[in-house]
């Protein structure tokens, strides 16, 4: 405790002297916001991962070897091209690469068919569809791999109907890249949706009826006036789905068969016999450069444009319905998609009502009654089964962690976009640097960095809590800076000149104009907390179990019935928590008029 004052008031100290020396024209909040954003993300982020990372250039003695870091880091295992020419595998660095371009522009291509969808036509059951959208994000741990596997898999349902109806023998195909590379889009497809979603509804109106009225076809509005404007949007889907892709180790584990990325051999690295530290850590700079040349490259494409469609001025457009052949179109897509979604949640689901999944499918619900189990006691209700406990603190560490992650990511969002301060571009890649490394090495990071004092937080539900937060910073970020860029500096500006505070106009002008962005960030953090294993497998203890590693237990020990059974506890839990989250968020209201079907093939 004596640490923490101390720092608490160096850092007032700190924020203090930047305020005599005219930072931020003098406004106290601003400057303490961003002084503590900066400290947050340096202490939990960059610390812990900096710590882990400086193992790289030491040997098994703790001494620096510059010979050794070179050999982990230039290893063939991780650059080899052998594939090119048919004679082997290529390398985990080329195979991450290659999946995450795969994930990330298939992701922000579906997520954006289900934004137009949503918010410009028309559908009965919106709702319904905006719903099974995100539903995969609500997904436990390995659910998603297995349901696939019993859909496609060698012996797997699908497979099976092909062989009996038309003779056609059973492959491995879901084994390897397009396996991966399936569960990754189902995966993640809801959160290009949910970065999305606020931007397609934040397009103006006004500009595609001012194109309109220059006699431009449908088609060429949406080219040139509504896409450019969904940019900023459409760059930062792409760049969270890519930096999912390459920390995802849970579906190349299960699916990935002798298709081997950056994340499961820092995996392996670690929980292996090997417990190659060093290597594990040289492989994760190696992701830590993808990530920073993705960020770059989202940089060039947003960087120097001007994406503004939110302004202090009336708009009383009409949202343009989408002209019949970009419906269909986009339900061509959409469909067979939430088709597909549907029949893997059907999967999953369904190992929960069956004695043994993929043996014995009579109808029991024995699974249910052994985990979720009450029983009334002289001394009241007892909560006797076995899952109770770690369903119980997963509900409280993310109730915890969700408004946490989405306050700090908004902040940091708008001190990235409305700041002008030496080191922001620094400072926005630090809030991304959790994403870049697998959830395996920011645990350990954790582990390492917080065993000792002054900050001990090992053993403790608040490294949990912690680790929830920072890792599911990014979605807030990315978010938050994708929303902001759309909303003119003319809005705050006003509020200024009428003498408002900065907080002031922060809290009563751009808050209710970032509702999308802050559902969004709720809604990840949330259910990310929930679902999460990777990042906190190395953190949890008998007290402070939690849902996941319970669910992996006991799908290690073969007792799939109640793993699936928790599953759809908590799929259920997270419906309710997301409808809950929107319902006390509310809608941005933006003073246009309702949407009309207009007419024209475009």
């Amino acid at each position: 405790m004596l640490q923490l004052g101390t720092a608490l008031f160096s850092l007032c100290l700190a924020a203090e002297a930047c305020l005599r020396l005219g930072w931020w024209r003098g406004e106290r909040f601003a400057l303490y916001l961003l002084l503590a954003c900066a400290a947050l993300v340096l202490v939990f982020v960059f610390f812990p991962v900096s710590t882990l990372l400086v193992s790289a250039v030491l040997d098994e003695h703790g001494t620096l070897a510059a010979a050794e870091f070179w050999r982990r880091l230039s290893a063939e295992r991780t650059w080899s091209l052998a594939c090119l020419a048919g004679r082997g595998a290529c390398g985990a660095a080329w195979n991450t690469l290659s999946l995450a371009l795969l994930t990330a522009s298939g992701t922000t291509l579906l997520g954006l068919v289900f934004a137009l969808l949503v918010t410009r036509a028309k559908l009965p059951g919106r709702r319904a569809l905006r719903l099974l959208t995100v539903l995969p994000i609500i997904t436990p741990p390995f659910v998603i791999g297995l349901a696939l596997i019993l859909l496609f898999g060698r012996s797997g349902a699908v497979n099976a109907m092909l062989e009996s109806a038309f003779g056609i023998t059973p492959t491995r195909w879901i084994y390897g890249l397009p396996g991966v590379v399936l569960a990754q889009l189902l995966a993640y497809t809801p959160v290009a949706f949910l970065v999305l979603i606020g931007v397609v509804e934040g397009v103006s109106p006004t500009l595609e009826e001012a194109s309109r009225t220059l006699h431009a076809s449908e088609r060429q509005t949406f080219a040139r006036v509504s896409l450019p404007l969904m940019t900023p949007g459409i760059a930062n889907a792409f760049l969270v789905g890519f930096i999912e892709s390459i920390a995802d180790f849970g579906n190349p584990l299960l699916l990935g068969a002798n298709f081997n990325v950056l994340a499961t051999e820092i995996y392996f690295a670690i929980v292996g016999a090997q417990y190659d530290q060093g290597k594990a850590a040289a492989l994760a700079i190696v992701l830590l450069a993808i990530a920073l040349a993705a960020f770059a490259l989202q940089r060039l494409v947003v960087g120097r444009g001007s994406f503004v469609t939110l302004t202090g001025k009336g708009d009383a457009g009409v949202p343009r319905a989408m002209v019949r052949g970009a419906r269909v179109t986009c339900l061509a897509i959409a469909l067979p998609w939430t088709a597909l979604t549907v029949a893997v949640y059907a999967m999953a689901l369904f190992g929960g009502f069956v004695e043994i999944w993929g043996r014995d499918h009579s109808f029991t619900l024995r699974h249910y009654a052994k985990a979720f189990s009450l029983e009334w006691t002289v001394n009241g209700l007892l909560w006797s089964g076995a899952a109770w406990s770690s369903f119980w603190n997963t509900l409280a560490f993310a109730a915890v962690a969700a408004p946490l992650s989405a306050a700090i990511g908004l902040a940091c969002a708008w001190l990235i976009e409305r700041g002008r301060f030496a080191g922001r571009r620094v400072f926005e890649f630090l809030t991304l640097v959790s994403f870049a490394v697998p959830g395996t090495v920011l645990g350990i990071a954790y582990v390492l960095a917080f065993n000792t004092p002054p900050i001990e937080l090992t053993g403790t539900a608040a490294i949990i809590v912690l680790s929830f937060v920072f890792r599911n910073l990014p979605v807030g970020v990315r978010g938050g800076v994708a929303a902001l860029a759309q909303i003119d500096r003319s809005l705050e500006e006003a509020s200024l000149t009428l003498g408002a505070r900065v907080a002031t106009g922060l809290r009563r002008v751009l808050l209710p104009l970032l509702r999308p962005a802050l559902v969004a960030a709720l809604v990840y953090g949330f259910v990310r907390s929930v679902t999460t294993v990777s990042a906190i497998i190395f953190l949890v203890s008998g007290e402070t179990e939690v849902a996941t590693t319970y669910i992996i237990g006991r799908a290690v020990n073969g007792d799939y019935g109640v793993a699936s059974a928790y599953s759809a506890v908590l799929i259920l839990m997270m419906v309710l928590a997301v409808l809950l989250i929107q319902w006390l968020v509310g809608e941005r209201r933006l003073g246009r008029r309702a949407m009309v079907i207009t007419g024209g093939a475009g």
